[in-house]
């Protein structure tokens, strides 16, 4: 069994880990105005096999890492491209092509994990929400800026909102601007999935959460779940184990 290079390329940086017979041999970051950066992910692509993506990045994005990868690699990347049906999962977009594939690669990793209906929580630079029936039908989702992104608008957009504190994500009610600012982002993160969950009502699906920011979002919804930091790279794998059946 060769080595797999799974790469999660979003817009500023893109994460990846090599895969030797279901093993992590090795993860990093690369990011184009990082020149450090750019040997650890050749020695992998060197290594590999198979060069699997999952990428939200623009065409020109791609054709750079494209040339990056071409330098080491002997074999030519797969990218993994949303589509009306994968495996058991159903989309419900009338053009699947304009849902972000990390979102749908999310959603497949979930029902890897646990399949029936499911609550899939990514918390990155964009908190996203997606709900899956128990039959396998994506029944919606919501896009919402995430902490770093509220956090950039009010810095933007207010005169007197300004801070130098550094501050933990709760949900007391802050006593300071930048508790105040912290706090509120944390309580519309968590309020937003627990406004979700009461909406199913007393049909509660399976709650997985990912991205960087998830496990604090977990704790601060506090209600259950598992927290799985390489989720996209799982739906990567069973969108490819998908490819290789058909």
């Amino acid at each position: 069994m060769s080595h797999c290079l799974q790469l999660d390329v979003g817009n500023s940086a893109a994460k990846w880990r090599l895969v030797h017979a279901g093993a992590i041999v090795s993860r990093g970051e690369y990011r184009e105005d990082d020149p450090a950066s750019r040997e650890p992910l050749q020695v992998a692509a060197e290594a590999a096999g198979d060069i699997w993506v999952s990428s939200v990045a623009s065409d020109a994005a791609e054709a750079a890492l494209n040339a990056v990868l071409a330098e080491r690699a002997t074999v030519a990347p797969w990218y993994a491209r949303t589509a009306a049906v994968t495996g058991p999962l159903t989309n419900s977009y009338a053009d699947p092509a304009r849902m972000g594939v990390d979102r749908w690669l999310a959603m497949l990793g979930a029902w890897r994990r646990s399949p029936g209906p499911l609550c899939v929580v990514d918390a990155g630079s964009a908190l996203t929400i997606d709900l899956v029936d128990a039959g396998g039908v994506h029944a919606g989702g919501y896009i919402i800026p995430g902490p770093t992104l509220m956090e950039r608008a009010l810095l933007l957009d207010t005169d007197r909102v300004r801070f130098d504190e550094e501050e933990a994500f709760e949900l007391s009610p802050g006593r300071s601007t930048a508790a105040a600012v912290r706090h509120g982002i944390a309580l519309a993160q968590a309020g937003a999935v627990r406004l979700v969950l009461e909406r199913l009502g007393s049909e509660r699906p399976a709650l997985v959460f990912s991205g960087g920011a998830g496990e604090v979002l977990m704790r601060l919804v506090d209600a259950g779940g598992q927290y799985a930091p390489d989720l996209v790279f799982e739906g990567l794998e069973a969108m490819a184990a998908q490819r290789d059946v058909s």
